[in-house]
This record gives structure tokens, sequence and C-alpha cells, in this order.
């Protein structure tokens, strides 16, 4: 097995949470990374959904941008966007929305809009899109991010869009309609939501990770799943497909490989 990084290794483990034949409202970024890279290897038949309105976007290359005219080039259709949110968001029909942060709790809360105070912010950042519409009717959610301190907070400094909210039920109380986040993949570990509590714990490591470099990289008292396992290494396929994925998109955007927001 040739080598690898640790965010080939993250890239890799996301993908394979994304099943084959699902309908998956992509994000830009890690997610669109990962979600490509299923269809060129575990799941060809996955139909990715952007919120421009492409549906079934097949990209040779990661689109920097919702706006990129490579994903509705390689689109089977594209319609408006807001029939991507009404009919085929709010209408229940998204198997899979797949999202980055850059914050994110222990209940699998986002933060996309500032760092700091709103008002007086640190770091002003792209903000919701529509990210809190995708994390409240998706059908489940899969959140893909590096793994830190100041990613991985025990207080948001802004709730952008819900995960399981303060815990328990409480996603339900709100009326939310989609299952909530599923799992958390980063470049250290997969975290999937504790029955009951829906507090994000590990489950998996990814390989030659410890527990304690996780929990020098979780802002939260992390806790480990007891039948935690050790997430499989990346494969000869699917690092060809990513190299070669990133390897296009940096020859066709100027040295830009995308996803790595």
């Amino acid at each position: 097995m040739s080598s690898y990084t640790t965010n080939e290794m993250m890239t890799v483990a996301a993908a394979r949470r994304l099943k084959n034949g699902a309908v998956c409202f992509v994000g830009i970024g890690l997610p669109s990374k990962a979600a490509n890279l299923a269809r060129l290897t575990s799941s060809p038949d996955v139909v990715l959904i952007y919120e421009s309105g492409p549906i079934g976007a097949k990209p040779t290359v990661l689109p920097l941008s919702i706006g990129d005219g490579e994903l509705a080039e390689t689109a089977d259709t594209v319609v408006p966007t807001g029939e991507i949110f009404r009919y085929w968001l709010q209408g229940g029909r998204i198997d899979v929305g797949f999202l980055g942060a850059a914050q994110v709790d222990k209940f699998g809360n986002i933060n996309t809009t500032v760092v700091g105070d709103y008002f007086s912010p640190k770091v002003r950042l792209p903000g919701a899109g529509g990210a809190p519409e995708i994390a409240g009717s998706a059908k489940e959610v899969l959140i893909i991010l590096k793994q830190g301190h100041r990613s991985f907070v025990d207080k948001l400094d802004f709730i952008t869009s819900v995960g399981f909210g303060e815990g328990g039920d409480h996603r339900q109380q709100l009326g939310l309609p989609g299952k909530g986040p599923v799992g958390i993949i980063t470049d250290l570990c997969i975290m999937e939501p504790e029955a009951g509590t829906n507090e994000f714990v590990v489950t998996a490591l990814h390989p030659g990770v410890t527990r304690e470099q996780v929990i020098e990289n979780t802002g939260w008292a992390i806790r480990f799943a007891d039948n935690m396992t050790v997430t499989a290494e990346p494969t000869a396929v699917e690092l060809d497909a990513l190299r070669a994925l990133e390897a296009r998109t940096a020859a066709a955007h100027g040295g830009q490989v995308g996803g790595e927001a």
C-alpha cells in the first residue's frame, strides 16, 4: 500500500459513507471532494445535487463554487434554486446532506457564520448558504472537517445549522423533519451520535491515530465507543481516483485543488 496523507484518509473515509444510489445535496469544498470520490469509486450511481440547481452533476474537476459551469454542463438537468429547496429538499427527496463546517459541537451543531462575537467578530465566515435547510430537512447529514481545538468546540460562537440542538430529543422538539447528523468524519477519526443522548462519540480511529491525539484536538470531553474500530486504510483504487481528481482540478484551475477548506 502506498503512503497517504491524513487529508486523503479523511476524504476516503467520508466517501465510503455515501451509499450507492443515494440522492445527495452537496456542499462546496471537502464535501464535494468526498462526494465526487464516492461517485468515481464505490457509489457510481449516486445522484449529486448542488444548491445552484444541477441534478445528477458529474464534474470531471472539483467545482470552485456552486456557480461553477462544470456542474451545469455535466448534470442530467438543471432546475431553479427554489425547486432544489422546496421540491427536492423540503419535499423529503434528499437522502443525504453533505456539509462542511468551521466549528462543530458535541451535538453536531454547525457554525459557518462568525468566530467571536457576532457584532464584532474575529473572523466573519462565508455564512449559512443553504446549510441550515440541508441540516434541517435532509433525511441524514454527514459532516466533514479537519479536527482541532478551534473547530471542535465546547460552545459554538454562533449556531448556523442545527444538528441535535441541546442533545437528546431536542431536535424533535424543534420540529425538524430530518434525522440529523449521522457521522462526523475528520482527519483523525469518525464520530457518530450516541443513542439516547445524541452526543457524538468516537466510533473509529484512523490508522496510527491515538486516543490522546483525539482528546488533544477536541474542545470538549470527548468519549470513545466501547466497540470502537480502526478505519480501513485507503485502497490503491481510492487513492488513484482521488489523486487523479485533484490533479485534473489543479490543471483546470491554475493550481487550485479545491476541497481544502
